[in-house]
């Protein structure tokens, strides 16, 4: 850890220069863990540390533990990733297309050119968007009364496609639909399968949906940014009885428990012993599944302004079946070929499998990609770099 130890500089600067609340990262390799640290607190409404044990929640980060759920049924032959995903979950065979709307706001859908795949579900291309990334969407559910996408009711999850399956990248309710399947195929629920299968091999003891009385008291808060960009301490917490589990942003974790699934996935899918993906089904996550198609830049409203969230602005990235990758090197010394997101409180990740290194960073802010929180990364991937 000494190597990185300049690390602590970077992180600590930014707290006590009021820059993020409280922020806890860390770096590791296929084979160890190389840093650790927490700087700033839990909440700027009490005075307990952020610390490498604090839980956070994590969106976003979520779906690609939910793609490696499913990858393991892929495994066993009980899901095919090129079948319609309404073989698992009829409520997808049956979906539509919104079209327009009619003069007096009734929604005209339409059917869709093909049906939605397991694999248009997990490379975002089945047609489904998020109610707060399309207005259509939105007025949709204002017309019809379907309950947003974070309210926990399953009821939100019949929200129409806005594009044929196949055809574009549209960031949605996708992986919440592979999150069903995954329910629907092994007859468990999403938080108990992921626990068994994912979470208790690999020592994930801080990474649930639903917190348990522990969790809850190391949990820190969700900050929300004003208009004139201070942070205001709120209660948003994750549903913690809802009709679903949110395979698409409902997880909690630690830096450390996450540290751990992105090492396994490094490390070719076994880790400390625990076997949970194969090399083959790594491999697949590794691949671009869009090479015909360019992630675009994620439109934002903030108190602070609108703003595009693209960590890569004019250098085209591709998705696998669970993680943006890079297409090209970037400034702070990610190789080609590495995989990547976040999470909507700027939460983010990358593994690059080329350098054998893997980062994880966490603070809790809102809306999705604070300037200030994106700043800090990009100077705190790119120090991990200049080190190695």
């Amino acid at each position: 850890m000494q190597q990185l130890a300049g690390l602590d500089e970077i992180l600590s600067q930014s707290t006590e220069a009021g820059e993020v609340p409280g922020v806890a990262a860390a770096v590791g390799t296929h084979d160890r863990i190389l840093y650790q640290g927490a700087f700033g607190r839990r909440s700027l409404s009490t005075p307990d540390p952020m610390n490498l044990d604090t839980v956070a929640w994590i969106a976003s980060m979520t779906k690609a533990v939910t793609t490696v759920a499913l990858l393991q049924l892929v495994e066993q032959g009980r899901i095919d990733l090129d079948a319609p995903a309404g073989r698992y979950c009829p409520e997808i065979g049956a979906v539509r297309v919104l079209e327009s709307f009619a003069d007096d706001g009734t929604p005209r859908l339409r059917p869709p050119s093909g049906p939605v795949t397991v694999c248009h579900l997990l490379t975002h291309t089945s047609g489904y968007s998020y109610d707060f990334a399309s207005a259509a969407i939105r007025k949709y559910m204002k017309a019809t009364g379907l309950p947003p996408t974070n309210s926990g009711k399953r009821a939100s999850l019949g929200a129409p496609l806005i594009a044929d399956p196949g055809n574009q990248f549209i960031y949605g309710i996708s992986t919440d639909w592979a999150g069903q399947i995954v329910e629907a195929v092994s007859g468990e629920t999403l938080g108990d399968y992921c626990r068994t299968n994912i979470f208790d091999p690999l020592g994930m003891a801080d990474t649930m949906f639903k917190l348990g009385a522990s969790q809850h008291a190391r949990r820190a808060t969700v900050h929300a940014v004003k208009e004139d960009g201070s942070f205001v301490p709120t209660e948003m917490v994750v549903e913690q009885n809802p009709e679903f589990a949110s395979g698409g942003g409902g997880l909690y974790s630690t830096v450390g428990d996450y540290l751990t699934f992105t090492r396994m996935i490094l490390a070719g899918g076994r880790l400390n012993g625990q076997q949970i993906l194969s090399r083959e089904s790594v491999a697949s996550l590794r691949r671009d599944e869009i090479p015909h198609l360019t992630i675009p830049g994620l439109p934002l409203f903030s108190p602070m302004g609108p703003r595009v969230a693209d960590f890569f602005p004019g250098k085209p990235t591709g998705w696998s079946l669970a993680f943006q990758i890079n297409r090209e090197a970037t400034p702070e010394g990610r190789s080609v070929g590495s995989l990547f997101w976040g999470g909507f409180a700027n939460t983010f990740y990358w593994i690059d499998p080329i350098r054998d290194i893997t980062g994880v960073f966490i603070t809790q802010i809102v809306p999705f990609f604070d300037p200030r929180a994106v700043k800090l990364f990009k100077e705190f991937e790119t120090e991990v770099y200049r080190r190695l």
